[in-house]
């Protein structure tokens, strides 16, 4: 089972989103027969053996197993992934790239960023998966909180300063058997926790 899942075809995300479909296969994080199922989420057998045999035709889950009691055969299912996410590409021509963005300081364009992103290592782990090869990323996820927007500037103007020399020293356009990767870097203000009064419920303010 995978720990994430791109989900690139449109129909395969219309199945996901839809919420019994989503419930079952948030319950199937472990294998189960629809019987149990049909308990848990408190549908009837039969109804929850029709959205398994849809989640399956898309490639959501998978069989594990089959047990024999009486004249019943009972299957046992799981989801081919412990979450799901649903790439930008699944949205066809209306999908958001960074080469429609005007204004690269937008959050219009980090967003556009992020999506392209997701669809570009959705489809390199589909084809690392099926050789059976791991793909190499890095990811850096940290917070820092800026005393003043002017420290904040400062901040970004020497981390663009950092990127630019590394990307120099260690870009070679013409190495043999070198590989091109892409390095993004994004920031943008925590969300404010709902129940935290301490500080602007507009994350815009402090900006």
């Amino acid at each position: 089972m995978s720990a994430v899942e791109v989900i690139e075809d449109p129909a395969a995300a219309a199945v996901a989103l839809d919420p019994i479909r989503s419930r079952l296969l948030a319950e199937l994080v472990e294998p189960a027969s629809a019987a149990a199922l049909a308990q848990r989420v408190d549908l009837p057998r039969q109804k929850v053996h029709y959205h398994l045999r849809t989640l399956q035709q898309h490639g959501l889950v998978r069989e594990v197993d089959t047990k024999k009691w009486g004249g019943l055969t009972e299957r046992r299912m799981v989801a081919t992934a412990q979450a799901y996410v649903v790439s930008p590409g699944a949205l066809g021509p209306v999908e958001a790239t960074p080469e429609r963005a005007t204004d690269r300081l937008s959050a219009s364009y980090l967003i556009a960023l992020a999506a392209r992103a997701v669809r570009e290592v959705g489809g390199l782990v589909r084809r690392a998966l099926a050789s059976d090869k791991r793909l190499a990323t890095l990811s850096i996820d940290t917070e820092i909180r800026f005393r003043s927007p002017t420290e904040r500037a400062a901040f970004s103007a020497e981390l663009a300063q950092a990127i630019t020399s590394l990307a120099a020293k260690y870009h070679d356009q013409d190495a043999p058997g070198g590989r091109p990767h892409r390095v993004v870097v994004l920031a943008h203000p925590l969300p404010s926790a709902p129940a935290d009064a301490s500080g602007p419920s507009n994350p815009t303010e402090q900006s």
